[in-house]
């Protein structure tokens, strides 16, 4: 690994009576960290998508726009894979931050270059370049919180963790309203969300450290008396690439399992955000306020929904994720119907909230799952292998085919394939319960 990116060195143990206020306020640190720099990464990731109606009335077709907002989801999913097992081999805190000001530098540049939306092909290759810087995002993440939190309070803390995501994406829109008001111009939607999101890669700087023994503490196991099952000395010990993916991740096959679940449920998750925006003010007559604050409402209704997944997951189903999973994705069926057939502004404004209430619960499991079943130093890859099947093939399908089908089927059309996703990620994600049933629970 090169140096600046190279992990950060073990530290001398610190004196017995410093090891546990220590690690009480780094363990909030990092996560305040890491919350608020995975928020700052959304700030940037989607926020194409509030454009979009400007461009429709440029002249562009949801064809072109739907090919364009492709790059992001070709280039997050391979760089999540690919980015995700070089940062399994980096310092946390600099990877994190570097993507997250490079992501935000990209749409700044979008934003203020007037040639940058002067056709389909520029506008690809930005939003491909954001989407790579994307990829660094998940897995510096995945690594804090596999290093500095075991695994019985793991599923806990990634569900609050995850809700930053949420956070970011829900500030978007009113963000885009208040940049418009500022700059009364449409293409602040894209570069004053930038500037905040360079703000936010200064505050993760400043909070995140990379691994418990760089400052001079014990392991997360040994802290909290928690081992995982087959727990080795050797998980504490920086792997090369190829034994990541050759050891921990080819011969896992209850990881393959829940990667092809993910594709269908980034399908419906992507199909519904990425379109919300001109799919309300275009079908719905919603204004741009109207829709600006829908989609707002519909990330920040993810909170609640996370929050009561990931305690389900943990207290009532005992720590299985495919049952609480299958519940949820039901649900986001019913409610994308709803959000289909809905002709009011509260119904659809309500349905398109309870879509966002439940979806994001799958996408968060799914990641957790990832995490449980690989050795620590693998997390990013495992993590990354999700993403890849959830981008390169979900959200991709969203962003190009939902596209074109809805120019020649209409939204209807649309709803069809996004209600069909929801049926082939439950049978997907019933599947991988069942392999857990008999027993095939991953290579540790």
């Amino acid at each position: 690994m090169i140096g600046f990116l190279k992990p950060a060195a073990h530290k001398a143990l610190l004196p017995d009576e410093k090891i546990t206020p220590t690690y009480k306020r780094l363990r909030m640190q990092v996560f305040v960290g890491i919350f608020l720099g995975y928020a700052g990464y959304y700030l940037v990731r989607k926020v194409f998508s509030l454009v979009m109606p400007d461009l429709v009335n440029l002249g562009y077709s949801k064809t072109e726009l739907g090919i364009a907002l492709s790059g992001v989801s070709i280039a997050y999913g391979l760089s999540k894979f690919i980015m995700g097992n070089v940062s399994d081999r980096s310092n946390a805190r600099r990877f994190l931050t570097l993507g997250l000001v490079l992501s935000a530098i990209t749409m700044i540049t979008m934003g203020l270059l007037p040639v940058a939306t002067s056709s389909i092909a520029i506008m690809f290759a930005l939003l491909l370049m954001n989407g790579w810087f994307q990829g660094m995002g998940w897995p510096p993440c995945g690594r804090v919180m596999v290093h500095w939190f075991s695994i019985r309070e793991r599923g806990t803390k990634m569900s609050i963790w995850n809700v930053a995501h949420n956070v970011g994406g829900g500030i978007i829109g009113p963000l885009a309203i208040l940049g418009v008001a500022i700059f009364t111009d449409w293409h602040a939607k894209l570069y004053f969300p930038g500037i905040i999101a360079l703000v936010v890669a200064l505050i993760a700087w400043l909070l995140i450290r990379d691994t418990p023994q760089s400052c001079g503490l014990p392991n997360i196991e040994k802290f909290k008396d928690d081992y995982p099952d087959e727990y080795s000395d050797k998980f504490e010990e920086e792997m090369s690439a190829k034994q990541i993916f050759m050891e921990y991740i080819l011969k896992n096959r209850l990881l393959w399992s829940i990667a092809f679940a993910n594709a269908f449920v980034y399908l419906v998750r992507y199909g519904v955000l990425d379109w919300a925006p001109l799919y309300l003010e275009e079908a719905k007559g919603f204004s741009i306020q109207e829709s600006g604050w829908a989609y707002f409402a519909y990330e920040w209704a993810a909170i609640p929904g996370t929050l009561l997944c990931g305690y389900l997951s943990d207290k009532v189903f005992h720590g299985k994720r495919a049952p609480v999973s299958i519940i949820y994705m039901v649900l986001v069926m019913v409610s994308v119907f709803m959000y289909w057939v809905s002709n009011s502004l509260v119904a659809n404004s309500i349905a398109l909230i309870c879509i966002g209430f439940l979806i994001y619960g799958p996408v968060m499991l799914i990641g957790v799952h990832a995490l449980d079943l690989v050795p620590k130093k693998a997390a990013g890859t495992a993590a990354g292998l999700t993403g890849l099947f959830g981008y390169m093939g979900g959200a991709l399908f969203a962003d190009i085919a939902m596209g074109a089908v809805v120019d020649k089927w209409g939204w209807s059309g649309g709803f069809i394939v996004l209600l069909g996703a929801c049926v082939a990620a439950i049978i997907l994600i019933g599947i991988s319960w069942y392999q857990e049933y008999k027993g095939h629970n991953g290579i540790h």
